[in-house]
């Protein structure tokens, strides 16, 4: 039985400069980046590599035909390594263009998962959610879907994983928090669910107390005391990433897609949208197993009772960023029946993750309790 795979070498640097020169960046590699990242800690190294930033591609979320044009782009430049600097949007690209021959995103993901690598693949993240740095998953809008898919293929795992805690101390205090967020979720939804074990759990509740922990630190002294914690919040991320990537995420990542690929709400903020009502259908189901012992995890973490740790949970992370109710996205009620239709029709990968079984009733009435 395997217990846990982790494929990507993972380095630390102080600076940029350590791993530009221990990486040899040169003119074979194909950047894709952060603009404003790249600019201001990539730009005056003079790596000689092809830059591209995804913005110049469009804005928001990856999707698929942002995918195919910067495909396009790659494929012109004859390189034969990507390296993203970035948050999970670059990312999730940089991921397609270690596999992209000149397909299209419909024919990669009809090969799935027998995907094959065409060029080496190094990630540096510039957040602290995704997580994708460890993980053979990316994530993309599917415009003719109007929904995300996860493409999967062990294809799709790094070379390299490069952690630099400097990145972060640009995020805006709203992305932040909206990307520690996703963290946490992966790290309860990978504890969670019935694919864990005892060493993927290890990941998931170890990223869940380092959050917390961060959380309240934020929480008493203001959001200036993140940048003390930024190497704490990176370095949970990197193993919620290892926990999800092995055990899976769930219902609450299910619920938010539609969400974020119909209303363009960033992903963590999605995600966030989302758990309060999946915890409680869950609770409603089951209180036993290894949900009470992620409410005793969180309680150790927040100086609780076991009884009272969902509820201090939504309390110290209504500090951290107000949680909107579905309305204000501009959803109607008749959007959370179609909701939970595509659900149903698309995301039966992350529906088998699940702590307990979700029946159509109970996706739906999640949806009608957070609208």
């Amino acid at each position: 039985m395997n217990l846990i795979t982790v494929k990507p070498e993972l380095h630390r640097f102080d600076s940029c400069r350590e791993f530009a020169e221990m990486f040899q960046i040169g003119e074979k590699d194909f950047i894709l980046a952060s603009k404003s990242t790249y600019l201001k800690h990539f730009h005056d190294l003079n790596t000689g590599a092809v830059v591209a930033f995804k913005s110049d591609y469009g804005p928001g979320e990856p999707t698929d035909l942002m995918c195919e044009a910067i495909m396009a782009d790659v494929e012109k430049s004859g390189c034969t390594r990507i390296i993203a600097i970035g948050g999970g949007a670059v990312i999730d690209i940089a991921k397609v263009l270690a596999v992209s021959d000149g397909n299209t995103m419909d024919e990669l993901y009809a090969k799935a998962p027998a995907l094959t690598r065409k060029r080496g693949l190094v990630i540096v993240p510039t957040t602290c959610g995704t997580g994708s740095e460890v993980t053979a998953i990316s994530i993309l809008s599917r415009v003719r879907l109007n929904t995300k898919l996860g493409l999967v293929s062990p294809t799709l795992y790094p070379d390299s994983a490069v952690l630099i805690p400097k990145l972060l101390e640009d995020l805006p205090f709203s992305v932040f928090a909206t990307s520690s967020l996703d963290a946490l979720i992966h790290a309860m939804e990978s504890a969670l669910s019935p694919k864990a074990n005892a060493v993927t759990r290890m990941f998931s509740y170890q990223a869940v107390d380092m959050i917390l922990q961060g959380y309240r630190a934020i929480a008493e002294q203001g959001p200036d005391a993140r940048i003390a914690l930024l190497e704490d919040f990176l370095l949970a991320s990197t193993y919620a990433g290892i926990a999800f990537g092995n055990a899976g995420c769930a219902a609450v990542h299910a619920l938010s897609y539609p969400l974020g690929a119909d209303r363009h709400v960033p992903h963590g903020e999605s995600n966030y949208a989302i758990l309060s009502g999946v915890i409680r259908k869950y609770r409603q189901i089951k209180t036993d197993g290894e949900l009470a012992v992620l409410g005793e995890k969180i309680a150790a973490a927040l100086s609780c009772a076991p009884a009272d740790a969902f509820d201090a949970l939504e309390t110290l992370l209504e500090n951290i960023l107000k949680r909107k109710p579905l309305r204000e996205y501009g959803l109607t009620e008749a959007d959370l029946v179609t909701y939970t239709d595509s659900v149903l029709a698309n995301q039966t990968r992350l529906l088998s993750n699940n702590f307990v079984p979700l029946t159509r009733e109970d996706i739906l009435d999640i949806y009608q309790s957070l609208y």
